[in-house]
Parts: structure tokens; sequence; C-alpha cells
């Protein structure tokens, strides 16, 4: 009988442990590759729960739990601009974490009250633009300085961006034009900037890739990825447009059904520690975080040293406004014709 005891508390012991260690969490990353790889590793290594990745652009996973609404296939959404996060909050796709963000930065607080505590912001992303000052000499150009330079005639076909349908990155800069100018003064540039347009990326962070290799003249994107293309030796410049610009609070939000919610929730614990947001610059990560004692690198954008406009996330942040905007660039912008990578 003491055998037949001590065999099922051994048994139920084991299966116990079993079903901890076969804990595991499907996240969905639109952060870069690299980053995504290295904070999957380190949240097994420190909670031994195991981590499916997979990398997506913003747009898209805002697409993709939209179609999973009720049965969603991911348990987080990690990374990506602020206001796709908002919409799926708005449209009860996320669900609040009730993770205390009481110790993180001000905007970081900002974005968890406005999304009733379903999206915490995780960092911040300035806008701006990157040239390769090795083609741009070789084709005898000026270096751009605003957002209106982009319109240039000579730089027909000699700039990159990304797509906004796809690209969150894309989207912050629609959206801080219209801020900026105005709606129809912004979309009339819009219009002229994609006559100068070689190629419309699917992903935010590509087109200051290919201008770091010499495969366009001037790109458009974030300026903490510029910085890093710029510390690996690439020959190139960033800019801050003369006229102002807008930034994106990246955020990371807890998929409504997931069957994971207590796993979730570590991952949002841990992804704004100090310790996790450090661990980003092993990878060059330079955007700016939001748990200020995590370290951060002295050539990282300042947002203090940057001409920013108060960009409102409610309004571009809401599911109407997006999906109007989106729906007057693909009729005045896209219709117009480019290359838009699939």
């Amino acid at each position: 009988m003491k055998v037949s005891m001590i065999s099922a508390l051994a048994l139920g012991a084991a299966m116990a442990a079993g079903a901890a260690s076969a804990q595991s969490l499907n996240v969905v990353c639109s952060n870069e590759q690299a980053w995504c790889d290295l904070m999957a590793q380190n949240f097994k290594i420190d909670t031994g729960v195991d981590v499916a990745m997979v990398r997506k652009s913003t747009g898209e996973v805002l697409a993709q739990i939209r179609a999973e609404a009720g049965n969603p296939k991911i348990d987080v959404w990690w990374g990506g601009t602020g206001d796709p996060h908002l919409i799926a909050a708005n449209e009860d796709l996320t669900v609040a974490s009730g993770v205390d963000v009481t110790g993180q930065l001000g905007w970081s607080q900002n974005m968890t009250e406005m999304s009733g505590g379903k999206a915490v912001g995780v960092h911040v992303g300035l806008l701006g633009m990157l040239y390769n000052t090795e083609v741009l000499a070789e084709k005898g150009l000026t270096a751009p300085a605003c957002w209106k330079d982009l319109a240039k005639p000579e730089y027909k076909g000699e700039v990159t961006v990304s797509n906004p349908q796809s690209s969150g990155t894309a989207y912050t800069q629609l959206a801080t034009l219209v801020q900026l100018f105005g709606e129809d003064e912004a979309f009339k540039m819009l219009a002229e900037i994609g006559a100068n347009v070689n190629q419309n990326t699917k992903s935010g962070s590509a087109p200051g890739k290919m201008a770091a290799r010499g495969e366009t003249t001037i790109a458009v994107g974030f300026m903490h990825d510029m910085v890093n293309l710029k510390k690996q030796g690439f020959p190139v410049e960033i800019v801050s447009p003369c006229e102002g610009t807008g930034y994106e609070v990246g955020a990371v939000s807890v998929i409504n059904g997931t069957p994971n919610l207590e796993a979730a929730t570590k991952w949002v614990e841990y992804v704004i520690s100090a310790e996790a947001q450090s661990a980003g610059l092993e990878v060059g990560v330079f955007n700016i975080p939001s748990n200020p004692a995590a370290s951060t690198d002295p050539e990282a954008p300042d947002m203090a040293a940057v001409k920013l406009i108060d960009y409102d996330f409610a309004t571009y942040g809401s599911s109407e406004t997006r999906e109007r905007l989106l729906a007057r660039w693909e009729a005045e912008v896209k219709s117009k014709g480019g290359n838009f990578e699939e």
C-alpha cells in the first residue's frame, strides 16, 4: 500500500513538473528579428516558459488578430507602433494585463491609461529620414532636410518608403504629415513623394537597410534603426525633418481569449523590466525604453533634441481614422502606380 502511495505521489509530481516545463507562449513580434529572438531566448531562461515567436509587420498583425477574433492563435503581440495597438484595444481584440506600470516613463503610462490597460508602452521611436552619403555624392544630389524635399523632381526614383497598409512606420509617417500640413495638403505631398518612390516595402525598417547597402539613396523610417546602421559603419546620415516629426510609442498587448493569460502577463512584466530592455543594446536596439532604469546608448535618439509634433494618438489610433486615411491613400497615392513589395 505504501509503495502504491509513493508511486502515485511520484507520478503526480512528475506530471506537475511536466506541465510546468510544457508551459508555452505564442508571441507575434513587430520588432527587429534579432531583438525578437533574443527576448524569446532570455524569457525562456528567466521563466522556463517556451516561446514560439513569429515576426510580422504591425499592419499584418492587426489584420491577423481581427481575423482570429474569438479563436486566437497567438497570446501576445509585442512591439510595433502604438496606433494599431490602440485600435486593437478599442475593438476588444486585446485585454488588460493588470501589470503595474507606475515605474515606467510618463508616455508609457499614458498609452496604458489611454487603452484601458490593454496596450502598455514599451519604447519610443522617432520618425526621420536617412540618406547614403556615397550614393548622394555619386549622383550629384543635395541632401534632404525637410519632408517637402522628398517631393523634389531631382529625387525621382531615389526614395524608398514602406507601405502604410502593412507597416506601422509608414502609417506613422502618413499620420505625421496629416498633422503637420493638414489632410488635403498632406495627401498632395504624399502623391508627389510617391512619384519619386522606387519601392514601397512591406516592412518599415527595410528602406533604411536598402539605403545603407546603396540600393536606394533616401529612406524614411525610425531613427533608432538608422542609428544601428550608422554604428555598423554604413555611409549614412540621419535627418530630423525641418518641419517637425512624429513618433511611435511601441506597445505590448495581450490577446483577448488567450488560454495562456498567466504566461502572457509574465511576458508583459518582463518586456518592461530594466534588465530585459537593457539587453536590446546587445543586438543594436537603440530606441528609447519605457523603464527609466534601462541602459541606453549615448548615440541613441533623444526626444529633447528633435522637433516633435504633439502626436494625437487618440485620433490616429482609432479604427475609423486609420481606415479612412488608408482608403484615401489607396485612391490618391497607391493607385498612381509604384513598386509594392508583396
